[in-house]
């Protein structure tokens, strides 16, 4: 039963960042495209992705601590991260469903890494045209001081980590 369960939210989990890592490329092709109606038609089918993923995680964490109070023993170290607690559950399953389970678990920490990488493209990306753009605006506009402001007057502040402006000049 724990087998099966464990396998079937690992698989999930595998297939959701599958489909967020497809979802971060068409981000990028809207970003570079400019097509900011899809951009945010994206962000938010991404953050419906990782409400899954956090309601999955949650389940799975749940299920190793009953699996725990199941067999009656602390077997789980409390100084273990995830990793350390899934290997250590590993070892108490038969060899056949812990390497399997194992080979589910690497490929979902294999996509996360994708997912990152793509994240920390995309980001750079945005920082350089940011950059670009700042470069441009203090040399075009000298009289500005280097700030930004907003369609409202109000003073814009320069982290844009998460926001892409949609405006064009």
């Amino acid at each position: 039963m724990m087998y099966e369960k464990c396998r079937d939210i690992l698989l999930q989990e595998c297939e959701l960042i599958q489909n967020a890592v497809l979802i971060q490329e068409k981000i990028r092709a809207a970003v570079t495209e400019r097509e900011w109606t899809d951009f945010d038609t994206h962000l938010n089918s991404m953050n419906s992705i990782e409400n899954k993923l956090t309601n999955l995680e949650n389940e799975r964490e749940n299920l190793f601590l009953v699996y725990q109070s199941l067999i009656r023993e602390k077997v789980f170290c409390d100084n273990l991260d995830e990793k350390g607690q899934f290997m250590e559950l590993m070892a108490l399953l038969p060899q056949k469903q812990g390497e399997e389970l194992t080979e589910i678990y690497r490929s979902l920490k294999m996509e996360s890494i994708k997912l990152r990488i793509s994240n920390d493209a995309l980001m750079t990306y945005i920082t350089g045209v940011k950059s670009t753009l700042q470069e441009f605006f203090d040399l075009a506009f000298p009289e500005r001081g280097g700030k930004m402001y907003t369609k409202d007057g109000t003073h814009f502040s320069n982290d844009m980590r998460s926001m892409v402006l949609n405006r064009s000049f």
